[in-house]
């Protein structure tokens, strides 16, 4: 049984998480990965496992944030569905070969430095708000298929919805900020799910996983924060559709600086 502590933490983890869903388009794995580390270290797991757990329940969450997420961009007309055909297949291949596969070879810590490095990458694109040419386009079918497997793959080493690489990745190629947020959250829901089964299965037949874990996910976590989360992300949507562009493009690369910086010392003393 969880604590009612503990229930409040996932509960307000998961409302902030689904409110920056909405804004941000990165699913709320940015943020749920570093916490949930946190909350399961802090229960006994070991920090190797801790890592992954917390990185394949955060990924689950983004089944549900991203449905309730992409509803809102939708009735506002801004996702790209397009762009969603382009990159789908290659997100499902990509996802289900690093979290079936790499992800179960690779220490906890150098995940979460390599988590880092990434992010950490993206909010400094994302913060210098570099200014594409005017004549480059979304690459054709096949380099989006590309393009799509390297979200997947990435996305399932991280545990993140692919915002903090997809979003970058759209408005490099001139697409609206607001039009690549949206667009983002519509793939949250292709890269949650072909990450999770690859999570479930690849540790399937682990021994010492806590109570009530399916593979690496944490069903208690996933249950309080999907549920909640749901509740703010059409909010989130909102207020998206409000704040200028340079503000929004701030407050990404911000919010992916701190928890960049969590993941790096979590991974250097791990």
């Amino acid at each position: 049984m969880l604590s009612p502590l503990l229930i409040v933490e996932l509960a307000a983890l998961g409302l902030a998480t689904g409110f920056l869903a909405g804004l941000l388009g990165i699913g709320g794995g940015m943020l749920i990965g570093p916490f949930m580390t946190l909350i399961l270290s802090a229960l006994g797991v070991p920090a190797d496992l801790a890592v992954k757990m917390a990185i394949a329940t955060s990924m689950a969450t983004i089944m549900f944030t991203s449905i309730s997420s992409v509803r809102a961009h939708h009735k506002r007309g801004a996702v790209r569905w397009d762009i969603v055909k382009g990159l789908a297949p290659g997100i499902v291949i990509g996802g289900a070969l690093a979290s079936a596969g790499v992800f179960a070879l690779l220490k906890g810590s150098y995940l979460a430095i390599f988590f880092a490095l990434f992010v950490g990458f993206s909010a400094t694109q994302m913060f210098l708000d570099k200014k594409p040419k005017p004549s480059r386009h979304m690459p054709g079918t096949a380099g989006q298929v590309a393009a799509g497997s390297v979200i997947g793959f990435l996305s399932g080493l991280v545990g993140a919805g692919g915002g903090f690489i997809s979003v970058p990745f759209m408005v490099a190629h001139n697409i609206s900020i607001i039009n690549a947020v949206a667009t983002s959250a519509a793939l949250g829901f292709p890269i949650a799910l072909a990450n999770t089964v690859g999570y479930v299965v690849s540790g399937a037949a682990l021994p010492d996983l806590p109570p009530h874990s399916l593979g690496y996910v944490w069903l208690p976590a996933l249950a309080v924060i999907a549920s909640c989360s749901v509740f703010t992300a059409p909010l989130g949507a909102k207020v998206a559709h409000r704040l200028p562009v340079a503000k929004l493009k701030k407050a990404f690369a911000l919010i992916l600086y701190v928890l960049a910086s969590y993941m790096l010392w979590k991974g250097m003393n791990g």
